[in-house]
């Protein structure tokens, strides 16, 4: 795989999840380093000229006010230190590297005023994979900080990383990998860590996640259809252009390719229920809703957000909100929702896939029929999933303390947004599996049903997984290495 190479502009979420996921090296420009040389000798100029700079000759925070004395450099390394609050479970390593990797875009742009031989250790270390062990609780949005300080403690020496599968100290680690530690310059620890990269890196991850398991959730949906006979005059082209809402053409069309057969099917009935009637409206606003919500996180890749903001090409130092994501903490409390949505719709069509015989399929799909239990108990795991995924649905956006004696009054709790957004969809995929399942099942119980090809290949990628039931057994294991499966992107139909 060729280096992703970074210019300081045009990072999409596709190139977060290959440096993430696919260890993808990451190579950079020279324009990028000249960009950073420039704002650095800016910062230097204007630090030299006696005006006060947040975090560079000031505290942080409530201490804005204190002037920093003596060595500034040695200020840097003391606001590392005593910013390194993080506590709780860490951080995946895919998290970690894509939030190197967000960082590094950030910088790209050229607004730090970061020297460019810290930046030059932050890529070194991405592409060597030494990942830093970051804490995950201790972000509430303004910025994230508290927990990006195991990133920059990490360049300097300090701290724990994760290098070829072992924790160790970060100083073994960096001489292993054959690195040194970077000597930070007045500014530079603040550069490093007073940025969203942890909610943006994973917001870009749980992006490719809703759009992976979107795909899958439309061919749960199609083959439900086949296996209970709906009417597909739901999905006709003028009906979508009739009401053009957000995302319902492309869900439509997407539904069509999956159905579609050389000859002319007679439904079953004049209506479906909603949970089927209503795919195309249901999975058309979670397409507009990833699609927000990967705006919002590719803007934050491709922005300088840093606080002061260096402007290089006019020669000037600005205090900004720029590390303030409210609007991308509202793209993903609103995915969440129309995950939400979608789960919904998802375990409705499972109940009626699994429910009374008035589909004119066996009850509980059991073939032997009697006491026979069927795919029926799924029915309370299905609940219990849906009351999981409601329950995460409810937005956190507003949930903030006033801290620093008042100085930081407002928050936007991005990163539990995200956080929970990339729970929903694990939960979801659960229920996809599920629907998968009966819909299969319910297709090998209608005698002479002939499927379409997409179908038809929807199908043989399920029996792939799970054997039709023939005989009361346990369904939960069963529905193991379909998930698995769907989750771990091995999933082809």
């Amino acid at each position: 795989m060729s280096a992703l190479v970074l210019t300081g502009a045009g990072v999409s979420v596709e190139d977060v999840t290959s440096v993430a996921r696919d260890a993808r090296k990451v190579d950079v420009v020279p324009d990028v380093m000249e960009r950073l040389d420039k704002a650095r000798k800016v910062l230097d100029r204007v630090a030299a000229s006696g005006q006060q700079i947040y975090g560079l000759n000031t505290g942080l925070g409530a201490n804005l006010g204190t002037s920093v004395e003596g060595d500034a450099s040695a200020f840097q390394r003391q606001l590392l230190e005593g910013r390194s609050g993080a506590v709780g479970e860490v951080l995946p390593v895919e998290t970690v590297r894509a939030t190197m990797f967000a960082r590094a875009a950030m910088l790209s742009a050229g607004g730090s005023g970061l020297s460019p031989a810290v930046f030059d250790g932050l890529v070194q270390a991405l592409n060597a994979g030494v990942h830093p062990v970051m804490p995950s609780l201790g972000s509430i949005g303004a910025g994230d900080l508290v927990l990006m300080t195991a990133i920059a403690r990490v360049l300097i020496g300090e701290g724990e990383a994760d290098y070829q599968g072992r924790r160790m100290p970060a100083g073994k680690a960096l001489m292993m990998a054959r690195l040194v530690p970077v000597s930070l310059a007045p500014k530079d620890g603040l550069s490093l860590i007073n940025a969203s990269a942890v909610s943006t890196g994973s917001g870009a991850l749980a992006v490719a996640d809703a759009l992976s398991a979107l795909a899958q959730q439309q061919q749960a949906g199609a083959l439900t259809m086949e296996a209970l006979g709906a009417n597909r005059t739901i999905l006709d082209p003028r009906l979508q252009t009739a009401r053009p809402a957000a995302g319902q053409q492309q869900a439509a069309k997407s539904q069509r390719d999956l159905l579609a057969r050389e000859e002319t099917l007679t439904p079953k009935t004049l209506q479906d229920p909603l949970s089927i009637r209503c795919m195309p409206s249901i999975h058309g606003a979670l397409i507009e809703a990833i699609g927000q919500a990967k705006r919002a996180v590719e803007i934050e890749l491709n922005a300088a957000a840093d606080n002061p903001l260096v402007l290089g090409d006019d020669g000037m130092v600005l205090s900004t909100g720029n590390f303030h994501t409210a609007s991308l903490a509202l793209a993903f409390e609103t995915l969440g929702l129309a995950i939400a949505q979608c789960a919904a719709a998802c375990a409705a069509r499972f109940i009626q896939l699994t429910g009374s015989s008035r589909n004119g399929l066996p009850k509980y799909l059991s073939p032997v029929g009697g006491a026979s239990a069927g795919f029926v108990p799924l029915q309370k795991t299905v609940a219990a999933i849906l009351a999981s995924i409601r329950h995460k649905a409810n937005p956190v956006m507003l949930d903030f303390l006033p801290v620093s004696e008042g100085v930081e009054d407002h928050a936007t709790q991005t990163p539990l947004a995200v956080a929970k957004c990339a729970e929903m969809i694990v939960l979801w995929r659960r229920l996809i599996a599920f629907e998968l399942m009966a819909a299969a099942q319910a297709v090998d119980l209608r005698d002479g049903l002939v499927l379409a090809p997409g179908t038809s290949a929807i199908h043989a990628a399920v029996r792939a997984h799970v054997s039709s039931l023939r005989e009361d057994r346990p369904l939960g294991p069963d529905a193991e290495p379909l998930y698995a499966s769907l989750a771990g992107g091995a999933w082809q139909a």
